[in-house]
């Protein structure tokens, strides 16, 4: 508990006095872009919530060290192997000059530092075909990559509201840390509780108000995060199920690999491109129905963007109890798995058709 606390602290210290400094540093830091597909937010914010973020993980490790506590090597390890994903979101968030397919080479990277240095490698899947495959080493590492870049990059595509992103995050982070106390792994707990920790720090001041954003340095910095204590925890531990981790981020995972399918096939432009149609665009812009004419326009779009966030946390933990509750059941949680994949495509469909369900449409009342 004290390495929560602590990486809490700390994370919503230093993400206060980013926020309280942000006139000093606005130039470089802040997000001024207002009329983008995925903005929605009403004056320029400082999008840096990944130094917060970063701080509280370091501040963390660095008291576990100081304790001389077993697990400190696994967690400065697991720290080092985030640094290329975080700095080069970074770089992206201060420079708004580092080409995408460039910001996956460098999370590929910091894969591949979690491989040699950590041994996060998947080695069963529990999927007849996959698991004779990843048997030859290459192959394994190969998977690794794809699936540790492509979590950091979903995470990033859902951080496109107040508090959606940490939230999520924050909710899979604590289910890998009950997980990891179920099975008695201390090192992946101690991990879990204070990358958790950190993610709260930040959330404090992103959510309702959105002082401050994520940015890319901290949707990558989570997203490779969470993606190595999920490998990690199904490679220690032969109990827990390897489609534990999938079925828990599955909302992120999902809605990426529906994003790349729907600008590719349907629309027919490049997956990488940004459009305003994601499943949390759709919801803010056709659910959320807000009447506050007697409002200035600022405070409603603020309460706009907020609203829209707790929609998603629902759909999110409609796989992360299932987890829990399943983590050691294959079957389970493929089950559960595939509940959710025909529940996301028909909402999805509902709501692009201006079909949306009633019980979903949220009406204000005077």
């Amino acid at each position: 508990m004290q390495f929560f606390i602590l990486s809490f602290l700390t994370s919503c210290i230093v993400s206060l006095l980013v926020v309280r400094s942000a006139n000093a540093h606005a130039r470089i830091s802040a997000d001024r872009n207002l009329t983008g597909p995925q903005k929605f937010h009403a004056r320029p914010v400082p999008r840096v919530g990944g130094v917060g973020i970063f701080m509280g993980l370091l501040i963390g490790i660095v008291w576990a060290d100081a304790f001389k506590m077993p697990m400190t090597p696994t967690l400065w390890l697991l720290l080092l192997t985030a640094m290329p994903a975080f700095l080069s979101g970074l770089a992206e968030d201060l420079a708004r000059n580092v080409a995408p397919r460039w910001r996956l080479w460098f999370i590929a990277g910091s894969s591949g530092l979690g491989i040699w240095l950590l041994d996060a490698v998947i080695i069963r899947t529990d999927i007849p075909g996959l698991d004779t495959l990843i048997q030859w080493y290459p192959a394994a590492v190969g998977f690794t990559v794809l699936a540790v870049t492509g979590l950091s990059n979903a995470i990033n595509i859902i951080d496109g509201f107040n508090g959606l992103a940490s939230m999520c995050a924050l909710f899979m982070l604590l289910a890998v840390a009950y997980v990891s106390y179920q099975v008695g792994d201390v090192a992946m707990f101690s991990a879990a509780v204070i990358v958790a920790g950190a993610a709260l720090g930040f959330f404090v001041w992103n959510f309702p108000a959105g002082l401050i954003f994520l940015g890319d340095g901290g949707a990558y910095l989570l997203g490779f995060l969470l993606g190595e204590l999920c490998i990690m925890i199904v490679h220690r531990n032969e109990r827990v199920s390897p489609m534990f981790p999938l079925l828990l981020c599955a909302y992120p995972v999902f809605e990426t690999v529906f994003t790349m399918y729907r600008r590719k096939f349907v629309r027919g432009v490049a997956t990488g491109a940004p459009d305003g149609i994601h499943l949390h665009t759709l919801i803010h812009r056709r659910l959320i129905r807000w009447t506050l004419q007697d409002s200035p326009k600022r405070r409603r779009l603020t309460r706009r963007n907020s609203m829209t966030s707790p929609y998603l946390w629902v759909l999110c933990l409609m796989t992360i109890i299932p987890s829990l509750l399943w983590w050691d059941s294959t079957p389970a949680l493929l089950s559960f798995m595939l509940v959710f994949i025909l529940l996301y495509v028909w909402l999805y469909s509902r709501i692009v058709r201006f079909k949306t369900p009633r019980w979903m449409v949220f009406r204000r009342t005077r």
